[in-house]
């Protein structure tokens, strides 16, 4: 949600931002509407201040037996009543209006992000990682011998559709280990408080962390009103919610584990083999609520977490940030984490880490005092993948596919998985 006194202050700024989004300028729209909305405020104020004027006026003139002065002032106070409620009616409608408005438009950019027309223009910041050379052909995922009979895309499809997949046996263990290997990461080396919230949430956590209105055919809801969570960014990130913080409680720091579900409305087409894009799919997220001046630093600190985890995982990998026009709805600056997929012989995205600034807190009226004394500021809040789970499997099976159909797997599972580092080409999990 946008302050619309920054608007007031300085409309050629916010349109100038808004523009380099490949948004249209919208302030002279904004402004239109708030001042109708202020004028009528004030008309019902100053109605209000004459019925009330009137109304005193009243006992005197019975007092003083003037029937007609009596008469008169009482259709005043009548009259004027009406006004009240008729102007403070068309102000509440002005500040709907208003405040749908502001809640459609994106998050601005920081200035530091890259102007760019699409995804070709996000900028690579750092590679990590050599990708692998293989002296045969690599191949995607689902095709590796030692994973094609344990991830089942035809018996999820009789379930539940398109854009499903049922793993079964070692791949679901190895799935499973990396989302806790993730956690305990999380947990242990960053300092982030294990959280095991709903997925179903109501439409004002939807709307607090930006989702609604703009994004509600990307998600589902339940006959009763509930959404299934897109991401647990949404139940994270909507804790501090109508709440007023102390600064030296801040940075809250969040993470869970949970199944995440999207419509995929915008993706028609795209990645339709494989388990690349699914409608249910698994994640681990980072969630972070700070100050104003923590902010900056939080984002660097959550990048590198998230590039750690690679690291251990030993995946190669790019990090970029994104230009304006790839930029998320309620995103003031993302970087992107792209894992190396021989298989495709790309890099694809596996974490995002986001910053809103007081994007999101507007909406949700989270607020913090300083330290230092001062009225109560909007916290700012910052989420990311800290992994995407099937996408990090993904990723671990083709780096570590040989050509025999077997899987060489991760160092760091071997905890996670009985001390085994090996998924054969029958789909058995061994050590060698």
């Amino acid at each position: 949600m946008h302050d619309i006194r920054a608007i007031r202050k300085d409309p050629a700024e916010f349109d100038k931002h808004l523009q380099r989004r490949g948004e249209n300028a919208m302030s002279h729209i904004i402004l239109a509407t708030d001042e109708v909305r202020r004028a009528k405020i004030l008309s019902a104020e100053t109605a209000q201040a004459e019925q009330n004027k009137a109304a005193a006026e009243i006992g005197k003139a019975k007092a003083h037996g003037d029937h007609a002065r009596f008469e008169e002032l009482r259709s005043v106070v009548a009259n004027k009543k009406e006004e009240t409620a008729r102007e403070q009616r068309e102000a509440k409608k002005l500040d709907q209006e208003l405040t749908h408005m502001l809640a459609c438009i994106p998050n601005l950019p920081a200035n530091d992000v890259p102007d760019g027309r699409d995804e070709t223009d996000n900028v690579e910041i750092r590679r990590w990682g050599t990708p692998p050379e293989f002296d045969f052909e690599p191949l995607e995922h689902y095709q590796i011998a030692g994973v094609a009979n344990f991830m089942d895309f035809e018996t999820a499809a009789k379930i539940s559709g398109s854009r499903f997949v049922m793993l079964t046996g070692a791949i679901a263990r190895i799935h499973r280990a990396l989302a806790q290997f993730m956690l305990d990461t999380h947990i242990n080396k960053n300092k982030l408080l294990e959280v095991n919230p709903p997925v179903l949430v109501r439409d004002e956590a939807m709307y607090g962390t930006d989702k609604l209105p703009k994004f509600g055919d990307d998600s589902y809801t339940t006959t009763n009103g509930w959404w299934l969570v897109p991401t647990a960014e949404v139940p994270l990130t909507y804790i501090p919610a109508d709440s007023i913080l102390d600064e030296e409680d801040l940075p809250l720091r969040f993470t869970a584990h949970t199944n995440c579900f999207r419509s995929e409305a915008g993706a028609a087409g795209k990645d339709t083999t494989g388990m690349l894009r699914q409608h249910q799919f698994e994640k681990v997220e980072m969630v972070s609520v700070t100050s104003v001046a923590e902010s900056e630093a939080e984002q660097q600190r959550m990048l590198r977490c998230a590039e750690d985890l690679m690291e251990q995982l030993r995946l190669p990998y790019r990090t970029v940030i994104l230009c304006t026009a790839d930029l998320g709805f309620g995103a003031r600056r993302t970087y992107d984490i792209e894992a190396w997929l021989p298989g495709q012989n790309a890099y694809r995205e596996i974490s995002s880490i986001s910053t809103t600034g007081d994007f999101q807190a507007r909406r949700m009226n989270a607020r913090y005092r300083p330290e230092k004394g001062g009225k109560p500021q909007f916290v700012h809040t910052l989420n990311g993948s800290g992994l995407a789970v099937g996408r990090s499997l993904i990723a671990v099976l083709e780096i570590g596919q040989k050509s025999d159909g077997s899987v060489r797997l991760p160092d760091v599972l071997q905890p996670y998985l009985g001390g085994m580092n090996t998924l054969n080409s029958d789909g058995k999990l061994i050590f060698i």
